[in-house]
């Protein structure tokens, strides 16, 4: 029986690309996403790889919808391996000041507690079963600090701090719990952060080669894929181009 991987946020990015990686590696796969039209594309083009999908239309940040689609999973799709709490977003770039309060609870909501209510739907069953993974996706915003970053760093540092105290408490039942923390990976981060602004999101990627998302599919994969007795608790990937979450080497500059 193939196993089942679990992955928030796979309607674009990071999450589409690490759907796409466990379907070519022979996974089943549950998908989730706000955006349902972009989702059954996806899950289309994963029933390609005859391995079998199963797509749920819901935001993480609405705890309700997470109980609804996540608490009550039909039988065949329960007994997830390997979940990955993808889900995540930047939005704003001003300082504290300056901030927007919105932006600041749709940061909090997604990348936090959304986070968390996903894993509190899932992390039961595997505890039962004695056996599983849960990868979180972090951010080198998650080990420093940047200007104007606050908030989305704040979120990040949770995720951080969230990711070690899971990792203790599901160390009784054999639990492998890892962190991912990516720098520069071009993706709709940056469209996102700055509300739909195209040139000023190409900006951020200008001049140097940055990561793109199936960089850290390869990474997750890699993680996921160690025997059973091996566990990455953290790691940070990053251009060659960037020394931390400032420092970026770009030509002619």
């Amino acid at each position: 029986m193939n196993k089942i991987a679990l992955i928030t946020g796979a309607t674009s990015g990071i999450g589409e690309a690490t759907a796409m990686k466990f379907a070519n590696e022979g996974w089943n796969v549950i998908i989730t996403g706000r955006r349902s039209d972009r989702l059954e594309l996806l899950a289309d083009k994963l029933r390609s790889t005859s391995i079998r999908v199963f797509p749920l239309a819901f935001d993480v940040r609405d705890r309700h919808e997470v109980e609804i689609y996540l608490g009550h999973l039909p039988s065949e799709w329960r007994d997830v391996d390997v979940l990955i709490n993808n889900a995540g977003l930047a939005a704003g770039l001003s300082p504290i000041q300056e901030g927007d309060i919105d932006d600041w609870e749709r940061m909090i909501d997604t990348n936090v507690k959304g986070m968390l209510y996903v894993t509190r739907a899932i992390a039961p069953g595997m505890i039962d079963r004695k056996q599983g993974q849960i990868i979180n996706i972090g951010s080198i915003a998650g080990k420093e600090v940047y200007p104007n970053g606050n908030v989305y760093c704040a979120s990040k540092h949770a995720v951080d701090a969230i990711s070690k105290a899971m990792r203790i408490d599901m160390l009784p039942y054999n639990i492998r719990v890892t962190q991912i923390c990516p720098g520069a990976v071009e993706t709709e981060f940056s469209l996102v952060r700055f509300h739909g602004d195209q040139q000023r999101a190409d900006q951020v990627y200008d001049g140097f080669e940055n990561l793109v998302a199936e960089d850290i599919a390869e990474c997750i994969w890699f993680c996921v894929s160690r025997p059973p007795h091996v566990n990455i608790n953290d790691m940070i990937v990053m251009p060659t181009a960037q020394a931390n979450g400032t420092l970026f080497h770009k030509e002619n500059r």
